[in-house]
């Protein structure tokens, strides 16, 4: 399924449960620690990403408008479509048929689709009457390829 040139995948609930090892030892950002092998239990990640599995869509990000928030060109999104948008979420909607992630917000009583860019050409888009919007759902986590 394509729309506007994003890429999306089929919801995870057809796919195989992999469980994965989960360490007991943090791995740390500063000083190294000596190594632990101890296995404290298995990880599903389906468990860990994924609360509702029939509401659930994968899709890619194209763009750097949403770069401060921590989402890069080319990352895929976990998406639940069950979650209300609120205010401060990133979430993904279609605009005049165009899809696009952004953050919700509300000021003066009005709510606006922000980017999250060092890019002054992104501008906020002001959810008004006539504007066609519909918002397909929150971002719950990112997955990115190093």
């Amino acid at each position: 399924m394509q729309a506007s040139g994003t890429q999306f995948f089929v919801p995870p609930t057809h796919l195989r449960r992999v469980e994965l090892p989960l360490f007991s030892t943090r791995v740390r950002a500063g000083f190294p620690s000596p190594a632990d092998d101890h296995v404290e239990k298995r990880l599903d990640l389906n468990e860990l990403c994924i609360a509702h599995p029939e509401a659930t869509f994968f899709v890619r990000v194209s763009g750097d408008s949403m770069t401060r928030a921590g989402l890069s060109d080319n990352d895929i999104l976990v998406v639940d479509r069950a979650l209300d948008a609120q205010p401060g979420m990133i979430v993904v909607a279609a605009i005049n048929n165009e899809v696009t992630v952004k953050r919700l917000a509300r000021r003066r009583g009005r709510f606006y689709l922000d980017p999250e860019s060092d890019n002054p050409s992104y501008q906020p888009i002001e959810l008004k009457e006539g504007l066609d919007c519909v918002i397909w759902g929150v971002v719950r986590h990112v997955v990115r390829k190093l």
